[in-house]
């Protein structure tokens, strides 16, 4: 349900096809939200098949004719209620947490490796969503205003996690 109304989100910023929709959810809001390729299209037959989106055969430019997918005013009207309802909290899956907790009987070397590698995804992440931000516009409108506070919100985590980590090694020491 959250996944079909992220992508509801999605399309009504921009009429995108399903391709068009995976690189947004693999570049522009990974941070907060991820979805696979089968995911994102069997949730687009959903959204169709409940006339919250539509679908318009375009032409292509350099390639076949593509499938765009547009938010309809039921989908807006989805949209608007799920934004203006309670808050649907997940609760929160993080295998590396689940593996700092149990990892009290690894050796000094297991553990920083352990450490180590997510030091290195956190920085990744972080390199990813700092040229995410360097690539964005300064916002127009309050919309992609707050598009971007997620997005500093992402990087704030992310900083708060590289943190975590010194402390945590710190105390190990």
């Amino acid at each position: 349900m959250i996944l079909q109304r992220i992508i509801l989100g999605l399309l009504a910023i921009a009429p995108m096809s399903g391709y068009d929709l995976k690189r947004r959810f693999d570049s522009a809001v990974n941070y907060f939200w991820s979805a696979d390729k089968a995911q994102i299209y069997r949730s687009l037959a959903a959204l169709v098949g409940d006339g919250l989106v539509a679908v318009e055969k375009v032409p292509g430019r350099a390639g076949p004719d593509r499938q765009e997918h547009r938010i309809t005013p039921e989908g807006r009207r989805a949209l608007r209620e799920w934004l203006t309802s309670e808050l649907d909290r997940q609760p929160e899956r993080d295998a590396f947490l689940a593996r700092v907790f149990f990892a009290g009987d690894l050796d000094p070397d297991e553990l920083a490796t352990l450490l180590a590698r997510q030091r290195a995804e956190t920085r990744a992440l972080l390199a990813s969503l700092e040229a995410i931000r360097e690539a964005t516009p300064a916002p127009a409108d309050r919309a992609a205003r707050l598009r971007l506070a997620t997005l500093e919100r992402g990087l704030r985590h992310v900083h708060t996690e590289l943190e975590w980590l010194d402390d945590l090694e710190k105390s190990l020491r």
